[in-house]
């Protein structure tokens, strides 16, 4: 497979550089630029596969960005990587379309796989943060054996046309399975679907 190419956002160059160079000596990962703010971040999102975005920047801010990155490249994925542990944060990078939201003293192995589950379509949350969202999730008890079938393979993120495959279904029933669960669970995308799965250690 080839290597996931990231876009580092941050506003202290410091910071900035450091991830990018521990990044860069990751294997799987190629490192194709750094931009200090999120406006240059939209601008240079084109040819990356993972954005990782601050939260907190001067002018656009990072959950700004993520939104007009996502808007203009859509097969594009955006990591929060930030020191700030704040569940308005969160619930506001998520609903921007982010794939992860992880905190920056997260050692250079972790960061880099979390890189290569969020090109796969794996969603990535600090062990903290899950923990408190936990407790506000439903109840898995609100799913079908079929459905949380169906969740699981999300989680573990399988296209539709694999969870096709995989349950001997039409696609066009998994679509419905999928719309089910998310009404059912309050849940937005596959995205808090994949996130609320491994809340309840269904994978």
């Amino acid at each position: 497979m080839n290597p996931v190419r990231v876009l580092v956002v941050d506003d202290q160059e410091l910071v900035r550089e450091g991830i990018a160079s521990l990044l860069g000596i990751q294997p799987g990962i190629e490192v194709i630029g750094t931009a200090a703010d999120g406006a240059a971040a939209v601008e240079a999102a084109a040819s990356a596969d993972v954005v990782l975005m601050d939260v907190r920047m001067p002018g656009m801010d990072g959950v700004a960005a993520t939104a007009e990155v996502l808007a203009r490249h859509p097969s594009c994925k955006v990591v929060m990587l930030t020191t700030f542990d704040d569940d308005e944060y969160v619930v506001q990078a998520m609903r921007a379309g982010a794939s992860g939201y992880l905190l920056k003293n997260l050692p250079a192995a972790e960061l880099a796989a979390a890189v290569r589950l969020a090109r796969s379509g794996v969603a990535q949350l600090d062990a903290t943060i899950t923990r408190r969202l936990a407790a506000a999730l439903p109840d898995p008890g609100l799913l079908t054996p079929r459905e949380t079938e169906v969740l699981r393979l999300i989680a573990a993120g399988a296209t539709n046309k694999e969870i096709a495959k995989r349950l001997y279904l039409s696609e066009g029933t998994v679509k419905n399975h999928i719309s089910r669960i998310l009404q059912r669970l309050g849940l937005r995308d596959r995205t808090q679907a994949a996130l609320y799965a491994r809340d309840q250690n269904l994978i």
